[in-house]
């Protein structure tokens, strides 16, 4: 029997906004076989084959990666601007990783898999909305929540200005962190750090947006 998408789609979308760990009913439902061959559900299900560098996901595939990110964008959704479009960042935020996933000299990476996945956030949630605001603000959270580890390491990826511009710093402060903190063996050191790290962006990106209100 076919899946009624849309249906799948409403029982998800519920199920990220009200459950303390929405990944037991995402660990259900991506048992199922609908789930590995119905678009755009397969943009997740493509996620479970793929690796990540053991060094920074000792967690796994990024499917596991994508669960533990959604219980713990659960835990601090009430501090949203609004969290239906933070859980649905949150859930789609590594789609991007299915495409761009590769082995260089021996290490894995996902080089722009934050520009690949905001692309591929907007053209899955397409397919049940037509609220463009709402798909346009989690397609946003999708591409610019790699920029809290491009501003830390001052990398020539950050790109502030544009940041501001689109989204708020502390969406993103907050999805980072989500995505920061969901990974295997994460200490209580390691949790402070990327604390700081939050801090820091905040401070940039509010440097950045009174600098441009001066230019």
């Amino acid at each position: 029997m076919a899946v009624n998408k849309e249906k799948e789609f409403h029982c998800l979308d519920k199920h990220l906004l009200e459950d303390e760990k929405p990944s037991v009913y995402l660990r259900d439902i991506g048992r199922s076989r609908w789930f590995m061959e119905s678009y755009p559900f397969t943009l997740l299900g493509d996620l479970k084959r793929v690796e990540q560098s053991p060094v920074h996901h000792p967690e796994g595939s990024v499917w596991k990666h994508t669960l533990l990110v959604a219980d713990l964008a659960a835990e601090g959704r009430h501090l949203s601007e609004n969290p239906r479009v933070f859980m649905w960042a949150a859930l789609l935020h590594d789609l991007g990783k299915a495409h761009t996933t590769r082995i260089r000299r021996g290490k894995i990476t996902a080089y722009d898999h934050d520009k690949h996945g905001a692309v591929l956030a907007a053209a899955f949630l397409q397919e049940f909305t037509d609220d463009h605001e709402f798909i346009r603000q989690v397609s946003r959270l999708v591409r610019w929540h790699m920029q809290i580890l491009f501003v830390v390491k001052k990398l020539p990826f950050a790109e502030l200005d544009k940041l501001v511009q689109e989204v708020s710093p502390g969406e993103i402060a907050l999805l980072s962190m989500c995505d920061r903190l969901g990974r295997g063996d994460m200490t209580e050191e390691m949790r402070q750090t990327e604390l700081e790290n939050m801090k820091y962006f905040i401070g940039e990106c509010r440097q950045h947006q009174t600098n441009m209100l001066y230019l």
